[in-house]
């Protein structure tokens, strides 16, 4: 791991945490290969992942120093970088929660985008300065975050230089929980947890096979889930809770508080 990367495991829980405090958590390509190769390596006994930074941000983007000396055909290669690392977070073996607080801009965006829950504290403002550093998103921003808050509102992001603090962002769906400054964590953790009890393929299902059936033609989404459905309920873990369930020994859903 390299010093930009903090990691450390509880149980069936991981913990990875951005940790250039002095640089607001920016990114340099020894960070994303840092996070690339975290994902590649994830211990069987791990089944959630929690994704934070360190000191007062989350991640202010990319480290635009990096930039300085690329030419076209190694700026390919530094967005592909970007690109391999982070689809090891959408679509790795486990599910990720990320903890966000303070700045999640530009590249920061595009690496909470790639979680799948996404916890925000009220401290957290988001943005897409690239249009007016004369650069565009190259952390998969264009796929993901207009999946999330549409194409309109990331064009008028990165067009205008327009922020959103963290009550916006919970409205338009960049976070999925909103918490108080200091209790994001916690509360990652206790979701990651939750997480971690579900059955790994059922897990493996949601992460990997929604998202994909969401995006196709209705006969082809169809026609995935009914085999998707038919293989998770197949899995022995799966037959034991529903028995458990059908002999009351587990709880019911029930309306939330």
């Amino acid at each position: 791991m390299p010093s930009s990367l903090l990691a450390e495991l509880r149980g069936p829980i991981a913990i990875l945490k951005l940790n250039r405090p002095h640089k607001r958590n920016a990114i340099d390509d020894e960070t994303v290969i840092g996070i690339d190769d975290f994902f590649s390596r994830l211990p069987a006994e791990v089944r959630a992942v929690v994704l934070a930074g360190q000191g007062e941000h989350f991640c202010a983007g990319l480290d635009l120093s990096e930039l300085q000396e690329r030419d076209i055909r190694e700026g390919i290669a530094h967005s592909s970088l970007w690109h391999r690392a982070f689809e090891k977070i959408q679509f790795g073996k486990v599910p990720v929660v990320a903890v966000l607080h303070g700045a999640v801009i530009g590249g920061g965006l595009e690496l909470a985008t790639s979680a799948h829950i996404r916890v925000a504290e009220r401290s957290v403002y988001y943005g897409l300065p690239e249009g007016s550093r004369g650069i565009y998103v190259g952390g998969g921003g264009s796929v993901r975050v207009p999946r999330l808050i549409g194409v309109a509102r990331m064009m008028d992001m990165m067009l205008t230089g327009r922020t959103y603090a963290a009550e916006d962002g919970q409205a338009m769906g960049l976070s999925t929980y909103l918490t108080e400054p200091g209790e994001g964590m916690a509360k990652g953790i206790q979701l990651a947890e939750r997480i971690a009890q579900n059955t790994h393929l059922t897990n493996f299902a949601i992460t990997h096979a929604l998202p994909r059936i969401a995006e196709a033609a209705p006969a082809t989404g169809f026609a995935m889930e009914a085999l998707i459905s038919s293989i998770a309920q197949a899995d022995p873990e799966a037959k034991s809770r529903l028995n458990a369930f059908l002999e009351g020994k587990a709880a019911k859903v029930k309306r939330p508080d």
